[in-house]
């Protein structure tokens, strides 16, 4: 995987714009840098997540309308990287079929776009295991897509019970999994788990360049 020379600043985001949205994998753009994905069920605090990651209030649209985002959404992270909005899965108001076919175009991206480096998954932490969110996670295994677990909206709970459904969750990945998942608990709105996940990105950006 060949990328142009990166000043990596993570740490330090000073520009972060939208490019463009679209459900063809062909209109994507150009994959010339390294690009990070994330996804979760419909409602999971995504798009607060990346716009918290982003230090950007209004980069990625936020609702509390389940199923929202419905196209694959690139956004420019200082001139040198791609991060990416996808639509989530799971419950949404809308027709079997329309369902069937963001199912069909995420998976495309995911197994066709050849600069993913990594996709986060995101997971609530407020919720016991979810059957959706497992077999979305097993679905990845078996098509070899990598990627690390995000779990979100930390701060909506007391930490011992946030700490017993990820121990939960983990224990159910087991009966499937050898070895766990990378994993970074987050909060959206108490930054937790920022610096955390912003390094993970650049180390996985420097392995990409070796």
């Amino acid at each position: 995987m060949l990328f142009r020379t990166l000043h990596l600043e993570f740490m330090n985001i000073v520009k972060a714009d939208f490019i463009i949205s679209n459900t063809d994998l062909a209109k994507c753009p150009k994959p010339d840098r390294p690009e990070f994905a994330f996804i979760g069920r419909s409602n999971v605090g995504k798009s607060s997540l990346i716009n918290m990651l982003a230090n950007k209030k209004e980069l990625a649209k936020t609702s509390s309308t389940p199923g929202k985002t419905q196209l694959i959404n690139h956004f420019n992270i200082n001139d040198n990287m791609y991060w990416v909005d996808l639509p989530g899965y799971g419950y949404a108001k809308v027709a079997k079929t329309q369902r069937a076919a963001w199912k069909k175009m995420i998976y495309n991206y995911l197994e066709q776009r050849e600069n993913l480096i990594c996709l986060f998954v995101l997971i609530d932490s407020r919720h016991s295991p979810q059957a959706v969110d497992l077999e979305f996670i097993a679905n990845l295994g078996q098509r070899g897509i990598p990627f690390t677990i995000l779990f979100t909206k930390s701060d909506k709970s007391k930490q011992a019970e946030v700490q017993k459904n990820i121990s939960t969750f983990n224990k159910k990945l087991l009966e499937q999994w050898e070895e766990l998942p990378p994993q970074i608990v987050t909060s959206a709105k108490k930054y937790r788990g920022k610096d955390k996940v912003l390094d993970f990105i650049e180390e996985q950006v420097l392995l990409a360049k070796k």
